[in-house]
């Protein structure tokens, strides 16, 4: 099987990335590149690293024209954009996998509270499958709309399922400290992402206010019901790529260290992009730089009882286009790393 798709949001730093993945990918015949931002021009000319690599222009959105080309279409747009375009794609025919954040909340009314925009219709969102490939690999496989979860979040639950799951969490006691490149804020310039604001600088921002906060929650309440709020903050760094989520919780029993390695060893024993650090062990983003791997390491405090989970991503890849590849791979009954495996992580 061979699938032609198509990219919305091209432009962008989730589009481009997508771009270079589903290129290379074998079961691709072709790949359409959408934009709503720029006029029809060569892509090559918005992203000059693409100059005689790729010779595609860019189309404008014409949702039937859209609904007749493709067997699946990625939306790479920034929040809002896709809680009104989506349910004018949605066809028996068409899979749409979003990257934004419009599809993940179930609540509408949450949506419009932390995103202050509208929302996409309620039966939408309740068809939308959330998209994080290790949790929802069967759900992800018969779905029609995948919501691809956010950047943070993934590092986030992707560090804390094991011992979500195992309902081994005090409540109320996880506390997230996450820090992202820049590329996270999107290509849109700002102020507060220019060169002379962030370099040698470091910044919280949204302090209780992150969209993910919601998301997070959304997820640990269905894996463990006993939870609820989290302490989640944000910073930026001056790097380009990259997450590191660093994660606190109070554990109910008295486990060892021997004891919390193996249960997070053989959860993820059998999943091909997330990889667990020997104990003693902590990874650094550049470990997981251009790849789709999520790499952890975890050690017990036994003075406080506190375990201390790292969790890194690259925000681009795990974070947004290679989750998204990964799940387009499991919709389609593809080899899950196929178009991703050959990305190993860009080291120094």
């Amino acid at each position: 099987m061979s699938l032609n798709v198509g990219i919305i949001g091209a432009t962008g730093y989730g589009g481009v990335e997508l771009h270079r993945i589903l290129t290379n990918h074998p079961k691709v015949t072709s790949c359409t590149l959408y934009t709503s931002s720029s006029e029809k021009k060569k892509y090559a000319h918005v992203y000059p690293h693409l100059t005689d690599i790729c010779t595609l222009d860019l189309e404008m959105v014409e949702t039937e024209q859209v609904q007749a080309s493709h067997d699946v279409v990625f939306l790479a747009t920034p929040s809002g954009v896709s809680a009104s375009l989506s349910p004018e794609l949605v066809t028996d025919d068409l899979k749409i996998i979003d990257l934004s954040g419009d599809l993940r909340l179930k609540n509408p009314g949450m949506y419009e509270q932390w995103y202050h925009k509208a929302s996409a219709p309620a039966d939408l969102l309740e068809e939308a499958v959330y998209g994080l490939s290790e949790m929802n690999r069967e759900l992800i496989k018969t779905a029609n709309v995948i919501a691809n979860p956010g950047c943070y979040p993934t590092a986030t639950l992707l560090g804390l399922a094991p011992i979500v799951k195992s309902q081994l969490v005090k409540p109320k006691s996880i506390i997230i400290d996450a820090k992202s490149g820049v590329s996270g804020a999107g290509r849109k310039p700002a102020v507060g992402t220019s060169f002379t604001e962030m370099h040698e600088n470091l910044k919280i921002y949204k302090v209780h206010e992150h969209q993910h906060i919601p998301e997070i929650e959304q997820v640990i309440h269905e894996w463990d019901d006993q939870l609820d709020a989290i302490s989640f903050h944000t910073h930026l760094i001056p790097m380009t790529r990259g997450i590191m989520a660093t994660i606190y919780v109070e554990l109910k029993k008295n486990l060892k260290q021997n004891e919390l390695m193996d249960l997070y060893i053989q959860f993820y024993e059998s999943e091909p992009f997330v990889r667990i650090r020997a104990d003693g062990s902590f990874p650094g983003t550049k470990d997981v730089y251009g790849s789709n791997y999520c790499d952890i390491g975890l050690k017990l405090d036994e003075r406080t009882g506190r375990l201390t989970i790292v969790s890194v991503i690259d925000n681009l890849m795990k974070g947004a286009a290679g989750q998204a590849v990964q799940n387009f791979n499991i919709l389609f009954d593809f080899e899950e790393t196929m178009g991703l495996k050959q990305m190993v992580p860009v080291y120094p």
